[in-house]
């Protein structure tokens, strides 16, 4: 318990001051350079790193996927990271990293891991067109203090690859499951920020299930810029920012400003304090989970389970109603 609490306490450090943990690994050469580049994950994600275990293969498992691992008693999918991304291991796969998230546990093989380094969001950029590799990049991280000759990382979007390589694994939206019967009042909308173009869809997909009107952001930072845009129109017309914003929707990890900070200048600012924020993320675990309900938040959703978000944001605008 007492370690739990001290990691809690250590990332709410980190968090509060817009910083993240980057594990950073290699997964060979890359299909469009001769050289092996960086890639990133949110140690938020991991649960551990270990050397290469025995894989069981499974018939007709997807492609990509090499078969299910033995992990202290809990028997998870492994798959070939290099592989999905197009890259060459020259040594091989070496390295399985054991990731948690989306109440769900995977590993990922990977052919070196390089350190860990910690980084202010500031110091990433959401990737667009073709730096976002068709989905599976979600940011490009600058790893040196000189930002005008620096180390670049591909920060992963692994939602994304888990979906396209278990797209079974994963939850689609049944329009006919969710109650689309009005909740917000008329006028309002929900302002959402995601950097992930997969969970932006999966997201716009359940609030138009829903009949709730939304506009998407892809930063921290675009969604606050957006709520002062809302908040000066609403002054002008002689309007609180409550007749525009009915609810904030928020990942947690994104370039630029992250959820949490996000969330925390909402819920000290005296024009937003009310505004209910709703943090939608993949983080999952113990420490991880009470980390984000920590936060300041109203309410909690995991990615991607459309029902659990629907339910959430009916229940915190209910309150809100009274």
């Amino acid at each position: 318990m007492d370690a739990t609490q001290n990691e809690i306490d250590e990332r709410s450090a980190l968090t509060s001051n817009n910083k993240f943990e980057l594990m950073l690994f290699r997964l060979g050469v890359s299909p469009h350079s001769e050289q092996s580049e960086i890639y990133g994950i949110n140690v938020f994600k991991l649960r551990e790193l270990m050397a290469m275990p025995a894989v069981n293969s499974i018939a007709n498992s997807p492609p990509h996927m090499l078969g299910m691992a033995n992990i202290r008693g809990q028997l998870i999918p492994v798959i070939d990271l290099p592989a999905a991304l197009g890259c060459k291991p020259a040594t091989g796969l070496n390295i399985l990293m054991v990731t948690e998230f989306g109440r769900t546990v995977q590993g990922f093989a990977v052919e070196e891991v390089d350190e860990i380094v910690r980084l202010n969001w500031s110091q990433v950029r959401a990737a667009e067109g073709a730096a976002a590799g068709r989905g599976t990049i979600t940011s490009i991280a600058q790893l040196d203090a000189d930002l005008n000759n620096t180390r670049l990382a591909q920060v992963l979007d692994v939602e994304q690859i888990l979906r396209t390589v278990m797209p079974s694994g994963m939850t689609d939206i049944d329009p006919d499951a969710i109650d689309n019967s009005t909740i917000l009042p008329p006028g309002t909308m929900i302002l959402a920020a995601d950097d992930s173009s997969s969970a932006r869809m999966l997201i716009g997909g359940c609030l138009d299930a829903m009949s709730l009107p939304y506009v998407m952001t892809k930063t921290g930072l675009e969604a606050w810029q957006k709520l002062n845009e809302l908040s000066d129109a609403a002054k002008k017309e002689g309007k609180d920012i409550s007749d525009k914003v009915a609810l904030v929707l928020t990942d947690l990890e994104m370039p630029e400003m992250d959820g949490f900070t996000l969330t925390k200048k909402i819920k000290g600012d005296a024009r937003f304090k009310k505004i209910p924020v709703v943090i939608h993320s993949s983080l999952s675990g113990t420490s991880n989970e009470v980390h984000v309900h920590g936060a300041g938040a109203d309410a909690y959703a995991a990615k991607f389970k459309a029902e659990e978000l629907a339910v959430t944001l009916r229940d915190v605008l209910a309150k809100v109603r009274g």
